[in-house]
């Protein structure tokens, strides 16, 4: 029996935690992908069955489930618990390009890939999906699919052949600072710019030396201090302008971008003012 948690959820993807407390040494019967899935254990073992090959599936060793697959598993060492990443078939196009079927589905899981799981966790409680969890979930896709299939010939970064990182993170950067409508989230960003989401990502680290979640709450924390500097009273409806999910994640960011609280900060900035 698999019962399932909600941790997150983003634009095109969910995160779930799964707990299967099945104890079975048989197969399964057949079951039919539905969605394009990373599984990923975090405790436990199974074996699962697809495309007429079997393989153990543990915290060394993931698979991608697709569509229509067919699927068979067995649990001689008992239950397990899994993290599921289920993709919409836009996302998986656009990180899988012109991969297709991958090649195999299973997913060898170093230890710089569990890290990389970890932190996805970690994320889920960011209270930010449409940046630092979907900065947190693309090298884990990214990372999969390339051990799973080999490289597209075509991808998102590729439909402006020349275009720099430098170019590529001054667009996001124009289009942040004028609250475009598509910077609300990495992936439509990234749409906009006609990159794909992980070079989007990877062009703020290689250029500023800072994620694009990271510059793209430093912008929203100079907006806040504005605010705060001209006398803001409602921290409630400060976090809802500026698109934070709530005061306490407000809250959260401004301390560790700016070392204080927004009430605390106000009070300097009021008296620096001398309003």
């Amino acid at each position: 029996m698999r019962s399932g948690v909600r941790l997150a959820s983003g634009p095109g993807f969910v995160v779930h935690a799964v707990t299967c407390v099945d104890d079975h040494r048989g197969w399964s019967p057949v079951e039919v992908g539905s969605a394009h899935q990373l599984v990923l254990v975090r405790r436990g073992r199974f074996r699962r069955m697809a495309d007429g090959r079997g393989a153990v599936v543990d915290p060394a060793m993931a698979y991608l489930s697709l569509p229509g697959q067919e699927e068979r598993f067995a649990h001689p060492a008992g239950g397990d618990v899994c993290t599921v990443l289920r993709l919409s078939p836009r996302l998986w196009e656009i990180l899988a390009g012109e991969r297709g079927r991958p090649a195999r589905s299973t997913v060898y899981v170093d230890a710089r890939l569990d890290l990389t799981h970890r932190r996805l966790l970690a994320a889920t409680r960011s209270g930010d999906p449409a940046y630092e969890l979907t900065e947190a979930l693309l090298p884990l896709l990214a990372t999969s699919l390339s051990r799973a299939a080999p490289p597209p010939s075509v991808g998102g970064g590729s439909r402006r052949p020349g275009r720099t990182a430098g170019a590529v993170v001054d667009a996001a950067r124009e289009a942040i600072a004028s609250d475009h409508e598509a910077a609300g989230g990495l992936v439509t960003l990234a749409e906009l710019l006609s990159v794909s989401p992980y070079r989007l990502s990877r062009a703020f680290t290689s250029e500023l030396g800072v994620s694009l979640t990271h510059y793209r709450n430093r912008v929203r924390v100079g907006r806040a201090l504005d605010r705060l500097e001209a006398g803001e009273e409602s921290l409630a409806r400060l976090a809802a302008d500026l698109g934070f999910a709530d005061q306490a994640h407000l809250t959260r960011t401004i301390r560790r971008h700016a070392g204080d609280t927004p009430a605390a900060l106000r009070r300097v900035l009021s008296r620096a003012s001398g309003s």
